[in-house]
């Protein structure tokens, strides 16, 4: 590592001897946040956010660490060179990553969590030797950058192309870092060679990955079918990341989505803006903490459209005590809800009008 960092947290633990002693918990969903906070642009979906207002950015790392979070993963999503771009900001992308990097770092040192780094899917990558050779540079100079910064491991996410997984985990691992590595499964539950998400975390794991599994896409009830036969499938640590939606059966993921009430939803389909409606609640997300952990999923998080709240579920569903289970619901203290001895016998009569 370099001298700006180190492979393990503050408590003196790497992330595989974390997860060897339990689970551990990584908030993602930034994009998704500062979106609904007004802060970043739906469609482009480029982080400026990370130069435009760091202390936003630093804020939310450090919300969602008081949650339960126990990685702190640099807002480098999205912040590649192709993305740029499309903005016409390619002159931004060095900066950007470093400033993501730097704010991660700060409050990874301040809560005693893991610094992350992290690169995701190009929308470049289409099978031929060009376009391998594209993405590569691409995740060369942002796995660099991660590692100059002193990253304790490096995420790689939401890829629907299993070979550019293995790409990504290639300049990983070249790099000397411990990788995380997670697939995006679609409507039909493949990568886009056709390749099952058992199938293509195996061949992840074989390659070095040192945490393989799901993340982003399909919401609490369709990725949980697809995690067991991962389980089965791999050795090592899996890893699961829902989006906090309810997707179902006919509607896997949350791209496909449909909402009869609202028709006339941009695009003609609630995703990305018009989501509201299917978010989980809290509860739903603690029983997906419980189930996935009882099938041996170690690794656990939310992706696209999380807020502190669920990750405070998922913490809390685990057994864990994060900071802001100070304030955890207690209805028996409701005035005309609750159960406590000193509230007013006749304030319960207001629950027959509530």
């Amino acid at each position: 590592m370099s001298e700006m960092g180190g492979d393990k947290s503050a408590d003196g633990m790497s992330l595989l001897e974390r997860l060897e002693r339990g689970p551990v918990i990584c908030a993602e969903g930034y994009l998704f946040e500062f979106e609904r906070r007004g802060y970043l642009q739906a469609g482009a979906f480029v982080p400026e956010v990370v130069l435009e207002h760091p202390d936003l950015v630093a804020q939310l790392h450090r919300e969602f660490a008081h949650a339960g979070s126990d990685v702190i993963e640099a807002f480098t999503y999205y912040a590649h060179r192709e993305k740029l771009r499309l903005i016409g900001k390619e002159h931004l992308l060095e900066e950007m990553n470093r400033q993501a990097l730097t704010i991660a770092k700060t409050v990874a040192a301040e809560t005693g969590g893991l610094f992350a780094g992290d690169i995701c899917n190009t929308n470049v990558f289409t099978g031929d030797d060009a376009s391998r050779r594209n993405v590569r540079a691409m995740f060369e100079e942002q796995v660099g950058w991660a590692v100059e910064a002193g990253v304790d491991f490096v995420i790689g996410e939401t890829f629907s192309w299993g070979e550019e997984a293995l790409i990504a985990l290639d300049v990983i691992k070249q790099a000397g870092q411990t990788a995380v590595i997670t697939l995006a499964i679609h409507q039909e539950p493949t990568t886009r060679e056709g390749w099952s998400p058992e199938e293509a975390c195996a061949r992840l794991e074989a390659a070095g990955a040192d945490v393989v599994g799901l993340n982003c896409i399909r919401g609490p009830r369709t990725l949980m079918p697809l995690l067991g036969a991962i389980r089965e499938r791999v050795k090592g640590h899996v890893a699961a990341l829902p989006v906090p939606y309810r997707t179902d059966d006919d509607q896997p993921s949350f791209q496909s989505l449909r909402d009869p009430a609202y028709p006339d939803a941009p695009g003609g389909r609630p995703f990305p803006t018009a989501l509201d409606p299917f978010t989980c609640n809290r509860y739903e997300i603690g029983d997906f903490a419980r189930e996935a952990y009882d099938l041996g999923v170690r690794y656990l998080g939310v992706c696209c459209g999380a807020g502190p709240q669920h990750i405070q579920a998922m913490a809390e569903a685990l057994g864990r005590t994060p900071p802001a289970s100070r304030y955890t619901a207690d209805m028996s203290k409701h005035a005309f809800l609750g159960t406590d001895p000193s509230l007013k016998k006749e304030n319960q009569e207001y629950v027959k009008v509530l």
